[in-house]
């Protein structure tokens, strides 16, 4: 019995870091759908369940970056502060435009605010981490 249910939790969280991929492949080609934090919760959830996708997402060449840089200490860098932050903002005008019910009007930008004061709370990497959307220079 314990063997079943050891069995069906992987399962589980396997299937939680697919989902989460899954959303996050989505957020790369739709504007509105954050990328990042998916690829977070994959990686938490795989740490718990599969332990080979959570390397594989560690050593990615562009998001094992982010991931590593928030396990270490919740960091964000300013660029990604700012995508986000922009982001949000479009969404908020964009609702504008739409036939939507005024407390939605209200209550997305709301949330929206209180994610990016949350997001700007969030510490930036030490100068010496770099930036994960730039190219790393080796002096030489």
């Amino acid at each position: 019995m314990i063997h079943l249910r050891t069995a069906v939790a992987r399962l589980l969280w396997r299937a939680l870091a697919v989902l989460c991929l899954l959303l996050g492949l989505v957020g790369i080609f739709l504007p509105v759908m954050p990328t990042v934090p998916f690829v977070l919760v994959a990686a938490w959830a795989a740490a718990r369940g599969w332990p080979a996708l959570e390397s594989w997402l560690l050593g990615h060449p562009r998001f094992g970056v982010h991931v590593r840089q928030w396990r270490e200490g919740g960091f964000v860098p300013r660029k990604a502060k700012w995508a986000a932050s922009i982001g949000m903002m479009g969404s908020a005008v964009l609702l504008l435009f739409l036939p939507v019910p005024h407390v939605v009007r209200i209550a997305v930008p709301l949330c929206m605010a209180l994610v990016a004061a949350w997001l700007w709370s969030r510490p930036e990497p030490p100068p010496g981490a770099g930036d994960p959307a730039e190219p790393v220079m080796r002096e030489e």
